[in-house]
């Protein structure tokens, strides 16, 4: 199952709108990353290629089982390490930067370590 970071980033803000929002459009995702809806319609093409989403034909956005999978893994991976950088004393918005970072480059092996880790803190 290999992504790359943007497909990542894409399907993490519509598992995340998905929870904010009654339905997530393209446009959505725009305001969201600060994007054109043009390279938004252009990635959403790609994913729904890809099989990670499904598009209505009012425009709705869904991801599919597997785009779910990858969005929630990338997500918990972003809110494990924010929230430990934030212990840390990082602020919340340098700890929530470089987790964006770090949550597409780190291996499962690390990262699984590292939840290990911070839930044998709790």
């Amino acid at each position: 199952m290999q992504i790359n970071e943007s497909s990542e980033n894409y399907l993490e803000t519509i598992l995340i709108l998905s929870k904010k929002l009654p339905v997530v459009r393209s446009v959505d995702i725009a305001n969201e990353l600060g994007f054109k809806k043009s390279s938004v319609s252009v990635a959403m093409k790609n994913l729904r290629e890809k099989n990670h989403i499904t598009v209505t034909d009012a425009g709705f956005i869904y991801l599919t089982e597997e785009g779910r999978q990858i969005a929630e893994m990338i997500y918990e991976r972003h809110e494990m390490i924010s929230g430990f950088l934030e212990k840390l004393g990082v602020s919340k918005e340098i700890a929530a930067e470089d987790a964006c970072r770090i949550e597409h480059v780190i291996s499962k092996e690390s990262f699984s370590a590292l939840k290990d880790f911070i839930l044998s803190m709790k």
